[in-house]
């Protein structure tokens, strides 16, 4: 490898490997929506809420307190996790109290935190 521009020397190309890969990838929509779902973890926002969630179950005004933030902006924020479908809510009298949509989404939090934590 030319480690000056991170480039093969020469052009060969696998074609076993790469159709063997080929065969293994998602659709380049799934894909899409896959860099869709981590560009909604890029926020410290987002990412502090999740966490939040997935130790217990709250409503904007808990999660306002809790992050020093207004509640429009968690409005907002709970806007966005429950379009990427990272959020559940319910209706508890005058509340609406929010959860993490299902296991994966803890999952997801848990193996970013150990590995950054390596």
């Amino acid at each position: 490898m030319n480690t000056k521009t991170n480039a093969c020397d020469f052009e060969v190309v696998h074609s076993e490997i790469v159709d063997h890969i080929g065969t293994q990838m998602p659709a380049k929509q799934a894909l899409k929506k896959l860099s869709d779902l981590y560009k909604v973890f890029s926020d410290h926002t987002r990412v502090q809420i999740l966490w939040a969630l997935k130790c217990d179950e709250l409503c904007v005004c808990d999660l306002a307190v809790l992050l020093d933030m207004t509640m429009s902006a968690i409005s907002h924020q709970l806007r966005v996790l429950r379009f990427a479908k990272l959020v559940s809510s319910r209706r508890g009298g005058k509340n609406v109290y929010y959860s993490l949509a299902d296991d994966h989404v803890k999952g997801i939090l848990l193996q970013g935190l150990s590995h950054v934590n390596e």
